[in-house]
């Protein structure tokens, strides 16, 4: 569900599901540089009844009367597609396929939840079931049915491995087809022109999902190779304030600074001043990971391609960013890194590792400077002065003054706020790890990058400012992201429909951002959003511009309509289990204070009836939640880590509170 365990491992991330390459700059249909292929290892499987799904490579397969049954290399998460004959309903299918496969699983759904009819099946709906935060643990299913039939695809496993196989979870999830389906594809169709009349009928589809969802304001542009053909602004800046967003508002575009430091390495690359496959140390020799043996093997490609095997360690930066310390933050917590999984593995998306890369480059052009100055400097310089976008900025206090879009969330009773505290504390503190997502911009500057990337590494003046070859560099498949999906360097590459897209997103505090580049119809674009709910905007807006240019089934706007529902309903049920007022007696038995040694120190402060817990880098008043094992969590409130819990325990006689993510765990002891 999304705002409880899941909410600061999306906080973060790129949003990027997308991408390839294309060889040409002209109008000409071009050739791919890095088409999507099956990883190794990547093998159709079958239930008895015929149901297809991709397993994964390294997943082992074991065929059952009614199911096929993947496990992972891991050995300790399992998936499961379950033949189901008749049901009356989703949550009668799923308890049939769970007596069929695993029947001392026993608990019952707390929440079902629709997704619209896709792939061949006529009704999807996915199950979600309580689990602890102490059993670690990912319980779900999803309930498919074409005529009479269902199919049930069930997981269940560690949550630490389901995390780190998040891209072979997703790649099982978007492969399972009934028997005898045939994918939608666009392959071979010419693509209309965005005229008025598509236009229009995209700025509807805008406007309409920012209604369903919730989302304040938004902003989008459309390019061609030639010329920016549409920008505007929908909605406004802030709730309660009547001014409108346009196209030249500030947002956070987070995660889609990494496309455009990974340009600035390949000018580096064309200047001879490094090489995407020299070791790092070479370039910079302070640069360490974990152990002299990991690091040795780090090339440079390797800063911004999510595919070393590092895990995610968004938790420092949430809770105990230093906003004093710059640079030596990020190599600092690198240096304290080793792999969970190995190089070209799977897909772990790190943002230390691209802020690194982003420092790296502007050391390389400005070595007498400090390491944050020159990083802007370098990107001010070298990338966003010659694409001509003049409002981008990786400096929070200059893009947070005069036209600039404030950040929203929902609270726990599902009402969109201002998150103009703790959102900003959290937006503020990312900005140390610039490179990684700490850049703000306008829809009117990122569509020129858009168009530099269309068209190839060439400015509006037909110059060639970065090689197409080194350009390209950045979208050649490194490490597959799910069924058709691959990461290159802070680019993705996407191949669903049979044609190319180039693809990155970004999500901070409420601030999601998307663009979409298809190059075989001479057509970029960029959203960005002023809302956490935004981010369920941003893939059916690509699909929703695909549907209007290849004539494609109309999906996206029931995508929209669907994840909507899906949230309020999601807040709803977690809003059931969560006492707003914490528990009394659990409130008197807090320490005053906490320390972890990679997350800090945690002040508890009580004012009445009420408790807040302050970390470094963001405060939140917390409520309490009794779990079905029972514990007792302590749970965010504010809309930044809505709902985001910590565990009451004890440790050695010291009293202790247990925060995770999906492959860390942080005890803190009382201080």
């Amino acid at each position: 569900m999304r705002p409880v365990h899941a909410t600061c491992a999306i906080l973060l991330a790129g949003t990027a599901s997308l991408a390839v390459a294309q060889t040409t700059a002209t109008p000409a249909v071009p050739a791919s540089a890095a088409a999507p292929s099956p990883a190794a290892g990547d093998r159709p499987e079958r239930t008895p009844a015929g149901v297809t799904v991709t397993a994964p490579g390294g997943w082992t397969s074991a065929p059952g009367a009614t199911f096929v049954e993947l496990t992972a290399p891991e050995g300790d998460m399992r998936l499961a597609v379950v033949d189901v004959a008749t049901a009356a309903d989703a949550r009668a299918a799923t308890l049939a396929a769970w007596q069929a496969w695993r029947p001392a699983q026993t608990r019952t759904p707390k929440l079902v939840t629709a997704r619209p009819p896709r792939n061949g099946w006529e009704e999807r709906q996915v199950l979600d079931y309580e689990v602890s935060p102490n059993e670690k643990r990912v319980l779900i299913a999803m309930a498919l049915r074409k005529g009479t039939g269902w199919t049930v695809m069930l997981a269940d496993g560690s949550e630490a491995t389901a995390e780190k196989r998040g891209a072979a979870l997703g790649l099982m999830q978007q492969s399972i087809r009934p028997a005898g389906y045939s994918r939608e594809s666009f392959a071979g169709r010419t693509a209309h022109p965005m005229d008025a009349a598509r236009i229009a009928e995209l700025r509807s589809f805008v406007e309409q999902g920012m209604k369903d969802l919730g989302v304040p304001g938004a902003a989008f542009a459309l390019t061609t190779r030639a010329k920016t053909i549409y920008a505007t602004g929908l909605g406004v800046r802030l709730l309660g304030d009547p001014t409108p967003i346009d196209a030249d508002s500030e947002f956070a575009v987070a995660s889609n600074t990494k496309g455009m430091a990974t340009l600035m390495l390949a000018k580096l690359v064309d200047e001879g001043k490094l090489a995407w496959d020299q070791p790092v140390t070479q370039v910079y020799a302070p640069f360490k990971l974990g152990s002299p043996q990991t690091t040795s093997k780090v090339l440079v490609r390797h800063l911004v391609c999510a595919c070393t095997g590092l895990p995610r360690k968004d938790m420092q930066v949430i809770l105990n960013s230093d906003p004093k310390s710059g640079a030596a933050d990020t190599f600092r917590q690198l240096a304290a890194t080793e792999p969970t999984s190995g190089f070209g593995e799977v897909f772990q998306y790190n943002n230390l590792m691209a802020s690194a890369a982003g420092y790296i480059g502007g050391h390389l052009y400005y070595p007498s400077m400090d390491l944050d100055a020159a990083l802007s400097k370098a990107m001010t310089d070298k990338v966003w002065s010659p694409l001509g976008m003049t409002r981008t900025t990786l400096d929070f206090d200059k893009a947070t003054q005069g036209d600039w879009a404030r950040p929203h969330g929902d609270s726990i009773d599902g009402v969109p706020e201002p998150m103009l505290g703790q959102g900003m504390r959290l937006n503020y503190a990312f900005t140390r790890y610039g490179a990684a997502g700490g850049a703000w911009s306008t829809a009117n500057d990122m569509i020129r990058y858009v168009r530099f990337e269309l068209n190839e590494g060439r400015l509006d003046d037909g110059r060639q400012y970065v090689s197409a070859k080194n350009l390209l560099q950045r979208r050649v498949a490194n490490v597959p992201v799910g069924e058709d999906r691959v990461y290159g360097m802070g680019m993705q590459v996407d191949r669903d429909y049979g044609i190319d897209v180039v693809h990155h997103g970004g999500s901070l505090a409420g601030y999601k951002t998307d663009i979409v580049i298809i190059p075989g119809a001479d057509i970029g674009a960029v959203i960005l959003t002023n809302s956490d709910n935004g981010q369920g905007m941003l893939r059916p807006f690509m699909r929703r511009l695909l549907e209007l240019l290849y004539d494609g089934r109309p999906e996206a706007a029931d995508d929209v309509a669907a994840t909507a529902k899906r949230y309020h309903a999601e807040i709803a049920e977690e809003r059931k289990r969560v006492s707003p007022t914490p528990d009394a007696k659990a409130a008197a038995a807090l320490a005053s204070a906490y320390v972890n040694a990679d997350l800090g120190r945690v002040t508890v402060t009580r004012k009445g009836e009420g408790v807040t817990f302050d970390f470094r880098s963001i405060a939140s008043p917390v409520g309490t939640r009794r779990n079905d094992d029972g514990t007792t969590s302590f749970v965010a409130l504010d809309p930044t880590l809505l709902f985001f819990p910590m565990v009451v325990g004890t440790k050695d006689g010291k009293r202790t509170l247990t925060a995770r993510d999906g492959q860390h765990e942080f005890v803190f002891v009382e201080a």
